[in-house]
């Protein structure tokens, strides 16, 4: 091993193998060390059930808004598949994709008794498909101003940046149920609620729905992981696996590997953990309030899909996303559950099924299910982590029940130990083993995609106090989500003269 790398990244997740990618292939001398086993972070496929084939995308689910330009960039070979149905909320909303089709318009007709939801609805994707359309390719640039970006959303600024989503919502659309599953983009894994001052949920909604559509990756999440890891290694970068970083100083990162201690110089860090995880490894103290997750995930090996009361094919409910329990007052109920202390009775959660786009994540011919569980903040599982999520996993399969024709649990597949495959990750399964802090998928608060202080203009949004230090993952200013764009920039920022 060298004993000077130009860069170190710390963590293997997509983010970090992206910088890693960008900086080998300028000549850097880079090394990846991640805590884990294996490359990917949160981007990893898993056989979790006993003696089952079945590979599931366990942590994150789908990928956007990943540009396409740093897939060519570092020639990662992975097929994003566009799912055949976006959506279906019981008990009969169905979005076909694309979703002006004479299905969508009917099943809205038939839900809310009248025409105008549609319209509405194909009225509000324009707006932001306009907006998507513009300041996407931004996220790749350095940042542009307040005013710059106020110019790329034109009239629909005001609804989506300066004022809380709730209101664009209630003077667009009619009925609750498609308000409710509009508003899901803003509160999946972020706490808080539609009309929330502090417009945490605008932000939100803003990474979910500026990149487009959201993918399936062939093979599952594990093969986009693998795929950048591949790409980071062909282009000249180090990578090693089950390296734990204990800490950072004066230009040396420290790590236990094998159980030895390792210390090695460097140029630069870019860190891929949470900023509260690099304040640890830096022996500082964070200077933002501890991260919460919100989130429950849940995954499921079916032998069958289940049949549907509304009638509609299973086929067709579980291509896109099963909107569960997604009705604004279905949303409003767990919220106000949650803020209290309590579990959600009404438990909301999105539901995928990947093998209806790709089959080959199941060999068996069975089907996945993934879920991801809203409104299920970190502080509810912490006095009893364990009694917690055995009644979440409980209560999302009764919600299920509700709107299916034959039991759920009797579709469940079992492993080779004669155990129902179901597994589920709370907010604080999913700090112990991602390193995540309080469960937050997106390592903090969610920032605007732009420069608030004008002093951050044309800079990369990954800068620390420590200019030898960079933001790569998540908990950058255009982090979050399946991206690879804080890991684009913070390589842009070593990389870009000036």
């Amino acid at each position: 091993m060298l004993t000077r790398f130009d860069a170190i990244v710390i963590g293997g997740g997509h983010n970090g193998l992206v910088a890693a990618g960008y900086l080998g292939r300028a000549g850097w001398r880079v090394l990846v060390l991640e805590r884990l086993d294996e490359p990917g972070g949160a981007a990893v496929s898993a056989s979790p059930f006993a003696g089952r084939p079945e590979r599931l995308s366990r942590y994150s689910y789908l990928v956007s808004p990943f540009p396409r330009k740093i897939l060519r960039d570092l020639g990662v070979g992975v097929e994003l598949r566009r799912r055949p149905v976006s959506a279906y909320a019981p008990p009969g909303l169905l979005v076909d994709d694309p979703a002006d089709s004479a299905r969508t318009a009917a099943s809205f007709e038939a839900v809310t008794g009248s025409r105008g939801d549609h319209a509405a609805w194909l009225e509000w994707h324009a707006t932001i498909d306009e907006v998507a359309r513009r300041l996407f390719p931004t996220l790749t640039e350095p940042l542009p101003s307040r005013a710059a970006a106020r110019e790329l959303f034109g009239p629909a600024w005001g609804p989506m940046v300066e004022r809380p989503l709730g209101e664009a919502l209630r003077d667009r659309f009619g009925h609750g149920l498609v308000r409710g599953v509009v508003s899901s983009d803003a509160l999946i894994g972020t706490f808080t609620h539609v009309d929330d001052e502090s417009l945490r949920q605008n932000r939100c909604f803003l990474y979910h729905v500026v990149g487009g559509h959201w993918r399936v990756p062939v093979g599952g999440m594990g093969a986009l992981g693998a795929a950048l890891a591949t790409a980071a290694v062909r282009h000249g970068a180090e990578g090693r696996c089950g390296a734990e970083v204990l800490r950072v100083e004066d230009g040396e990162v420290t790590w236990v590997e094998d159980g030895r201690e390792h210390a090695v110089d460097t140029r630069y860090v870019l860190s891929g953990v949470a900023p509260a995880e690099l304040a640890r490894l830096m022996g500082e103290e964070a200077s933002e309030p501890a991260p919460e997750g919100s989130q429950t995930k849940m995954n499921l090996v079916l032998d069958r899909l289940p049949r549907l009361r509304s009638g509609v094919g299973p086929q067709d409910a579980f291509a896109g996303t099963f909107r569960l329990n997604e009705h604004e007052d279905q949303l409003a109920s767990a919220y106000r559950d949650a803020a209290e202390g309590r579990l959600p009775a009404s438990a909301p959660a999105e539901i995928y099924c990947h093998t209806l786009t790709d089959p080959s994540i199941a060999p068996s011919g069975r089907h996945t299910l993934t879920l991801f569980g809203l409104h299920t903040p970190a502080r509810l599982f912490r006095d009893d982590n364990d009694g917690a999520r055995a009644a979440m996993r409980e209560r999302y399969l009764d919600a299920l029940d509700e709107h299916l024709d034959e039991p759920i649990r009797g579709c469940v597949a079992l492993d080779a130990n004669g155990d129902p495959c179901v597994e589920v990750k709370t907010p604080l399964d999913v700090e112990r083993e991602l390193r995540m802090p309080g469960g937050n998928i997106f390592h903090g608060e969610l920032d605007w995609p732009w420069a608030e202080d004008p002093a951050e203009t044309g800079r990369w949004g990954v800068e620390t106090p420590d200019p030898r230090v960079l933001i790569c993952g998540s908990g950058a200013r255009r982090g979050g989500c399946v991206s690879g764009i804080p890991g684009h920039n913070a390589a842009m920022a070593l990389l870009t003269p000036g």
